[in-house]
Parts: C-alpha cells; structure tokens; sequence
C-alpha cells in the first residue's frame, strides 16, 4: 500500500516584547492533502478528503502575563459538493475496479494452475499418461497380429493350392470317369460281338450236326441201297448183251459223297479257324481292357483316397481359417473399441482444452479491457493528484499568508518547511523538504 502525505509547518522567531518581558509569538499551519492508498493484485485503494488546520498562539506580554492565542481552522472547505461527489464516485468505481481485477486475477490465477495441472496430466512426462507399460504388450500383440496374418495368407494360398490341386484331380477324375465308361461301352460292344459269335457258333455247330445226321443218313441209305443191289444181283441171270457200258452210281455216289465230305470239312476248318481268330482277337481284346479297367480302378481308386485326404484337409483349413478370422475379428474389435474410447478421450480434452482457450481468451480479453479502464483510471487519478497538489499549493499559500497576517500584527517574520513524505504499507520510502 503506497501513502502520499504532506505536511507543512512554520515556526515564528521570539522577539522582545513590551515592558523588557519576553514576548513569544508562535504560528504553526498544518496541511495534509488527499492521501491514496491503491495498488494492483487485490490491494485495496482509498482516497482520503483534505483537512487543513492553521493554528497560532501568543507568548506572554509584560507582567501582566497576558497572552493570545487564535486558530484558524479550514476542514473540507475548499472542495465543493459537486468536487466531493466526484471524488466518491471515482473512489467508488476504483473501488469495485480493483475487486473486479483482484476477482479477475484470482480466476487467472485458478485457471492457470488448472492448465499447468492439466499439461502435467497430458505430459508425456507425467506418470498418469506413462503408457510405456502398455507398449511391450501391444509389440507382442501386433506380433501376434502379423503372425496371425502371415499364417492366414499362407493357409489362404495353401486353400487355393489345394482348390487348384483338386480341380486338376477333379479334371483327372472327369477324363479317366470318361475313359472308363468308353471301355465300359467298347466292353459291352464287344460283348455283343461275343453274343453274336456265340450265336452263330452255336448256328453252325448245329449245321455242322444237321450235316453229320444227313451225312449219317446218307450212309445208311445207301448202305440199304447197297445190300438191296447185291441181293438184287444175286437173284438175276447173268445176260451178256453188247450194249454201252452203263453208268457207275456206286463210284459216282462216293465221288459225291468225297466232294460235300472235303466241302464240309473246308467249311468246317474255315468256320473253326475263324472262330478261333475271333475269339483269341476278342480274348486278347477283353484281357487288355480288364488290364486297363484295372489300372483305371486303382488310380480311381488312389484318386478317391487322396480327394478325401484332400477334403479333410480342406475342412481343417477352413476350420483353421474360420478361428483365425474370429480371432481377428475379436482383436480388431477389441482395439476398435480401445481406440474409440482413446479417440472419445482425445475429443473430450481437445474439447475442454478449446473450452479452456476461449475462456482464457475471454479472460484476456477482459483482462486487456479492465488494464486499459485501470490505465484510463490511473491517468484519471494522476490528473487529479496533478490538480490536488496544486490545490495543496494554494492552501500553502493561503497558509502562508495567514501566517503572514498573523506574524505582521506582531512585526516579527515567519519561516515555512514544506515536507513531501512517500509511504508504502506504513513505511516511509522517501521524504523531501523545501523552505519559504
């Protein structure tokens, strides 16, 4: 707290008086102007009013022991009404000025604790935001993920060497299914060959019987022939008659009977020889399709063995795969989730911290505003200090004459000490003098 008062005083010389008595003549004026308490950060200002006081006293006179004395007083008399309200007013508005900016500056000083407080919470320094625990965790996890990941494109790229192997399998299986069923068709085919072979070797062989029961007949035939012919020679005469040789039917039916035997047993060998080319054919036809029947049965077979192997295979992978992808799933949802809380967080400070920013610039707006009110108020205040001090010139002056006045009456002269003191909180840091 800063004090500004004044003071001045006047002392009167002692003359001789009347009748060789001492004669002691004092005159003293005291003054002291508006002081002003004020300052800045929550001290409080006030403005005093002005007092003037001007006393003078007389000595003794003679014997007689007489003695004078007279005061002049002047309190609050050289300001006005409308002066002193003005002065109120101002003392008023300075007033609720300072608790305004103590108010503001208590706020200032909250709110910036409040940020440091909050700055050392966001700090990557700060023990609250430490996530150097968490960061051993999430390197294994996004090992874990890569791995994952890693594992699943090779399981994906194995799925699809394995879709290509059982295509080509499939591809396989289709062409030896289609081979097969060609043998199948060609086997039946000649099965109906053989039907028709065995047909018509059972035709011929019945033929072949036909002709021997004839042949068989025939001989009989002519076996009876034979014996009737010889027993009808023997009954007959002998009669020699010179007439052309007759013709022989003996030689002539052995004649015939050696040409249809030779024809039937050409047609007996060419139909058995045939027969017997067909059949080694078809033999040699149906131990060659057996063989390959075979063969295409075993690798149907292998093929079987190794689709289904392939199959289980397959299931397991998808299996495989379909864990993996929930596994992922759940990671990616649980970080999901992580990082939208942590974006929610970041939102929410950004948010206070925009909240904090255009308080703060609100407050330094109005701080800024309330500087410049308190600057106008200050050069206001010096103004008037500038007028009051040289109303306190005038009350010295007015001070000095009196004691002038007062000195004259008595013919003795009069010396003025005017002291300007400077206090701060009580304490005087300063103090100048001057004489007239």
């Amino acid at each position: 707290m800063t004090s500004y008062s004044y003071r001045q005083s006047s002392a009167m010389s002692s003359y001789g008086g009347m009748g060789g008595g001492p004669v002691r003549f004092g005159s003293g004026g005291v003054f002291r102007a508006p002081s002003i308490h004020g300052g800045s950060g929550g001290r409080g200002v006030s403005v005093s009013s002005t007092r003037i006081v001007s006393s003078s006293s007389g000595g003794y006179v003679g014997g007689r022991g007489g003695s004078f004395s007279g005061a002049l007083t002047v309190t609050d008399g050289l300001l006005g009404g409308n002066e002193k309200i003005t002065m109120q007013n101002l003392n008023d508005r300075l007033a609720s000025y300072l608790d305004k900016v103590r108010a503001l500056e208590e706020a200032n000083t909250e709110l910036e604790v409040k940020i440091r407080d909050w700055y050392q919470k966001q700090s990557p320094a700060s023990p609250d935001r430490d996530y150097s625990h968490y960061f051993k965790t999430m390197e294994e996890i996004r090992d874990k993920i890569l791995a994952a990941t890693i594992d699943n494109s090779r399981v994906i790229l194995e799925i699809d060497n394995a879709r290509l192997a059982a295509d080509d399998f499939r591809l396989k299986y289709e062409n030896e299914l289609a081979l097969r069923q060609g043998v199948e068709a060609d086997i039946n085919g000649l099965r109906r060959v053989l039907d028709e072979l065995t047909l018509a070797r059972t035709d011929l062989e019945m033929q072949i019987e036909q002709l021997n029961e004839e042949l068989a007949y025939l001989k009989k035939n002519h076996e009876e022939e034979m014996k009737e012919f010889s027993s009808q020679l023997a009954g007959q005469v002998n009669v020699e008659m010179d007439a052309a040789p007759g013709v022989d039917l003996t030689r002539m039916l052995a004649e015939m009977r050696e040409q249809y035997e030779a024809i039937a047993e050409k047609n007996r060998r060419d139909v058995e020889a045939w027969f017997f080319s067909k059949t080694e054919e078809l033999n040699k036809e149906v131990a060659s399709n057996t063989e390959m029947i075979q063969t295409s049965k075993t690798e149907i077979t292998d093929l079987r063995r190794t689709l289904q192997g392939l199959e289980i295979e397959l299931q397991s992978q998808l299996s495989m795969k379909a864990g993996l992808e929930n596994s992922l799933a759940e990671v990616e949802c649980r970080y999901a989730t992580q990082l939208q809380q942590i974006q929610g967080l970041i939102t929410g400070l950004e948010t206070q911290l925009s909240e904090l920013r255009c308080e703060m610039e609100a407050q330094n707006q109005e701080y800024n505003m309330l500087l410049d009110i308190k600057t106008r108020l200050e050069q206001e205040i010096s103004t008037y200090r500038n007028l009051l001090e040289g109303q306190d010139a005038k009350m010295a002056a007015i001070g000095v004459r009196e004691a002038s006045l007062r000195g004259g009456s008595s013919g003795g002269g009069s010396n003025f000490h005017i002291s300007v003191e400077e206090s701060v909180d009580g304490k005087v840091v300063s103090s100048r003098k001057r004489e007239s």
